[in-house]
């Protein structure tokens, strides 16, 4: 039986703390809005600084009030390097920002750095092993596989504890991906060019010293304490078919004329 001072604090703290509850979640949750809104406002002032005004108008009413599902459904950031597919020395830094599609597919869209005014440079699609196994040989040609880049720790997820996705990545390791790169940055400042095959690193020696050391220090991280930390991750058998490179001969983009149909 509730004594008067019980009924009494039950009382006040029935209905009365329920609304404070819930105008404190509505004050939170505009907050967060809000911080979201700035934020974007503030990129998109960023990123348009020197563009006509009425570009300018165009940028913050579509950060504003549009929806970008596909953009916000990417929910994965990954950063590595890719070489170009005929050309061990022309490696660049890849920062991947990925959907998980489906269970055999993850699709990327890939910039330079992972900053407002990057540059879009790439896209690449990741597949199971299980699908890989039924591609095509002249398909298996175009796609290179992930387990050096895991088990090496080059490849990472910047800002995400180890332990959080070495589960993660213990499934990465045995995926494929093909990449092309529509920007070759590394010698132009336009995306001058047709799409360039992208492959990845296999074995150790074969990055670039300085842009990995680059890379490190940048986001704050060391890939020598991310391979000790993958030291348990089994390394996978390749498929055969992928990184075609490593055979001495390869595969590349070119342009090729040719009559139009009608």
């Amino acid at each position: 039986m509730l004594s008067a001072f019980d009924k009494s604090r039950s009382h006040r703290c029935g209905p009365g703390m329920a609304r404070s509850a819930g105008i404190g979640l509505a004050a939170g949750v505009t907050a967060a809005a809000g911080l979201i809104f700035g934020r974007k406002v503030t990129m998109t002032a960023k990123t348009g600084k020197g563009h006509p005004l009425k570009q300018r108008v165009l940028d913050g009413a579509a950060a504003a009030m549009q929806r970008k599902y596909p953009l916000d459904a990417m929910s994965t950031y990954l950063n590595a390097f890719h070489m170009y597919a005929d050309e061990m020395g022309r490696q660049v830094e890849a920062a991947h920002f990925c959907i998980h599609l489906r269970p055999d597919l993850h699709q990327c869209v890939i910039f330079d750095r992972n900053e407002p005014a990057a540059r879009l440079i790439g896209i690449e699609y990741i597949t199971t092993e299980e699908r890989f196994r039924s591609f095509p040989d002249d398909e298996k040609r175009l796609w290179h596989s992930h387990h050096y880049e895991v088990k090496s720790g080059e490849l990472v997820t910047p800002g995400v504890p180890d332990p959080a996705v070495h589960a993660y990545f213990k499934d990465f390791a045995t995926t494929y991906g093909k990449t092309f790169h529509t920007w070759q940055y590394d010698r132009d400042d336009f995306p001058y060019g047709i799409p360039q095959l992208m492959m990845a690193l296999t074995g150790d020696g074969q990055v670039n010293e300085a842009l990995l050391h680059d890379r490190d220090r940048r986001l704050g991280i060391s890939t020598e304490q991310k391979r000790q930390s993958r030291a348990d991750i089994p390394w996978p058998e390749v498929v055969p078919g992928a990184n075609p490179w490593e055979s001495g001969r390869t595969v590349q983009t070119r342009l090729e004329e040719m009559d139009f149909k009608r």
